[in-house]
């Protein structure tokens, strides 16, 4: 059946060509080769461009190009219909409405080349790349003095938050020989990875991994582990500021909790409402849920419920096209939200500027000294039943060494 549909255009494009060479027929066979000719047109023209809309991360401008089109090409139909039967020229109208298309696809590309050019922070950046252990110009910390621990054989298999990457790579390439992690630069290793808060959650239930360096859990995550008969422990190893952040052009230097509260619960929607004037309304980014940065945020709304967040149309599996939650876009009128350490890694300060809270900068001296009001630990989760090695990395990273390495990479000591 599906062969006779893309056939069927082509038998009637070939029998009009046909009717065309008789002079009884000749008007006819003109109809049917129009009719043909177009909706072999439309329907190729359908494939192809749908064809890429599922391979372009700009899916929404190529279905839109072919609706566009699919209305183009069936004017032309009418157009050429019309003309054959009344014997009048309707050539120019159909060059106008070609012009106003092709004007209307050039108008929303240069607005999709806009937004593509506006700094994007997303949750995986290149920190793995720079953090690699042993990478090429690799911006891991590393200790004055040789580790106090040597793990030799069976190494516990970390993985963690993208964010911490940079402190447990740190650890890794302390206390683990070269050899074995050398591994991930080749052929990949279980040893040393970095999937983000909830698959690592996931996976230390279910025993994929041994540690995990995460912030601290979900309901849903606690929930999951509940289910699972595991029984969860966390050591805290550090601390760092939960900031907010906008475009560097907007005014704004101080947020209260309060009005941060107001914004994500949709009472605050306008920029003028914060005394900004001239930023039209407020284009508020969230993460993903089960992230850490999400369950950060969460905290701070006390129960109260958030709005909905930008969404962006992305590919999914087997060619489908589903919606999440976009990344932080840093346009002129967004705010959005991170860890101090990672925001300052995925966005240069030219271009985005940290808030104070309450009067009160994210800076690691007020971060050590208790002032600045959001702020938590991140831990070290292990499951109860664990090993002797394990055990051994996680009492080191508590450490005066594994404070130093926590200092050295940005973050606040937690002792």
């Amino acid at each position: 059946m599906s062969i006779i549909v893309f056939l069927l255009p082509l038998i009637l494009l070939v029998a009009g060509l046909i009717a065309m060479r008789f002079e009884k027929s000749l008007q006819l066979g003109r109809i049917w080769a129009t009719a043909g000719l177009t909706f072999t047109a439309v329907m190729y023209t359908l494939i192809g461009v749908l064809m890429l809309a599922l391979t372009s991360k700009h899916s929404n401008f190529y279905i839109t190009l072919t609706v566009v089109a699919v209305i183009l090409l069936y004017v032309l139909f009418v157009g050429l219909i019309y003309g054959f039967s009344k014997k009048k020229k309707v050539y120019i109208p159909i060059a106008v409405c070609l012009v106003i298309c092709m004007t209307a696809w050039m108008g929303y590309y240069s607005y999709q080349s806009y937004v593509d050019s506006i700094p994007t922070v997303s949750d995986s950046g290149n920190l793995l790349w720079q953090y690699h252990p042993y990478g090429e110009d690799t911006k891991v910390a590393t200790l004055d003095d040789e580790a106090t621990l040597k793990i030799i054989e069976d190494f516990p298999r970390i993985d963690g938050a993208t964010a911490l990457y940079p402190i447990y790579s740190a650890f890794a390439k302390a206390v683990y020989p070269e050899s074995a992690l050398n591994e991930i630069q080749t052929k990949g290793s279980d040893i040393l990875s970095c999937t983000t808060t909830g698959t690592a959650y996931e996976r230390i239930v279910t025993g994929e991994v041994d540690v995990i360096f995460v912030g601290g859990p979900s309901k849903e995550q606690t929930q999951f582990a509940k289910e699972n008969n595991v029984e969860l422990q966390f050591t805290p190893i550090g601390k760092e500021a939960f900031v907010f952040f906008v475009n560097s052009n907007n005014p704004l230097d101080n947020i209260t909790l309060e009005q941060i509260q107001d914004i994500y619960s949709g009472k605050i929607t306008k920029w003028e409402q914060l005394g900004v004037e001239g930023f039209g309304n407020i284009k508020a980014f969230q993460r993903d849920e089960g992230s850490g940065s999400q369950t950060a945020l969460l905290k701070i709304m006390n129960g109260k419920e958030l709005v909905t967040p930008p969404k962006e149309n992305v590919i999914a599996g087997m060619g489908g096209i589903i919606s999440k939650t976009a990344d932080y876009k840093n346009y002129k009128n967004a705010i959005g939200y991170s860890f101090r350490f990672y925001s300052n890694e995925m966005v240069g300060n030219d271009q985005i500027k940290l808030l104070k809270i309450n009067g009160v900068a994210p800076t690691l001296e007020n971060i050590e000294n208790g002032t600045y009001p959001i702020f938590s630990e991140f831990f070290a989760v292990t499951r109860k039943d664990t090993t002797d090695n394990v055990k051994k990395i996680v009492e080191w990273a508590v450490s005066s060494q594994g404070q130093e390495l926590v200092e050295k990479t940005g973050y606040t000591r937690v002792k």
